[in-house]
């Protein structure tokens, strides 16, 4: 299971969940229950950044110089009520054959060391020792153990961390993937392999239009040997939105 994992990115991100019952908000006065049921109830207001916890970058994230996916300039689709072209609601269900690779068994360590780099030569021999291909039309998730150092050391976790390189960035969307994610909070190296900033975003989702995974849960895949799997996700279609909290599911 890719379950969704609540986590910090370089800062706390801010949460506010309002209620709209009169009964709990200090705000407004307690009204009467309603019918002769006496019918009372919660409800939710949500106030927050929404590249928290697992997450999918959508389309309209990163760009070359202001020009997105398909050659969308930004001026012609950016919007404070949100994205007039590649809204996140664009993105389809994705149910599709899932590969795990295993980044901490290649590397026989628990947690890949921040700055490590997946390109062709690691992803290919991951690959082969697993005895999985990847395919057209496949999610791929690196396992790096990253995410375990959530709650235990956040500033490590923030600072950096081990990831797709740019020529393995270029070698997985020559294969026609869908998505690639990671459990680490940008997917991508980190430093950077040169001095080009979030550069494998940049191929991903602004030249290929493939999507992005980040912070995914996969300790239970990992340690289950789960290489192979059917990714089934169904993300929030926020009208406009740039990415979105998700809750994807692996099945054996």
């Amino acid at each position: 299971m890719l379950s969704a994992f609540p986590s910090r990115r370089r800062r706390r991100p801010i949460r506010r969940v309002h209620s709209s019952s009169p009964s709990c908000n200090p705000d407004r006065p307690a009204s009467r229950a309603l019918g002769p049921n006496k019918a009372t109830y919660n409800d939710d207001i949500l106030d927050t950044w929404v590249g928290i916890g697992s997450q999918i970058d959508g389309l309209g994230h990163l760009g070359v110089e202001h020009v997105y996916y398909n050659g969308n300039k930004l001026a012609d689709f950016a919007d404070p009520n949100g994205l007039k072209k590649l809204g996140i609601e664009k993105v389809p269900p994705i149910v599709t054959r899932g590969v795990l690779l295993d980044m901490a068994a290649y590397y026989n360590t628990d947690i890949v060391k921040e700055g490590t780099a997946f390109n062709v030569k690691e992803i290919d021999e991951v690959a082969k020792k697993q005895g999985v291909e990847i395919r057209q039309g496949d999610v791929v998730i690196f396992h790096t153990g990253w995410l375990s150092l959530i709650g235990k050391d956040d500033k490590r976790y923030s600072a950096g961390e081990p990831g797709l390189g740019v020529e393995g960035a270029r070698y997985l969307t020559s294969k026609g993937v869908v998505a690639i994610g990671a459990d680490t909070w940008a997917l991508e190296v980190l430093p950077f392999e040169s001095k080009n900033v979030f550069e494998v975003h940049q191929i991903l989702l602004a030249m290929n239009g493939t999507y992005i995974l980040e912070n995914m849960d996969t300790a239970a895949l990992a340690k289950d040997k789960g290489y192979e799997f059917l990714f089934v996700l169904g993300q929030p279609r926020w009208t406009g939105g740039v990415q979105a909290m998700i809750n994807p599911i692996a099945i054996r």
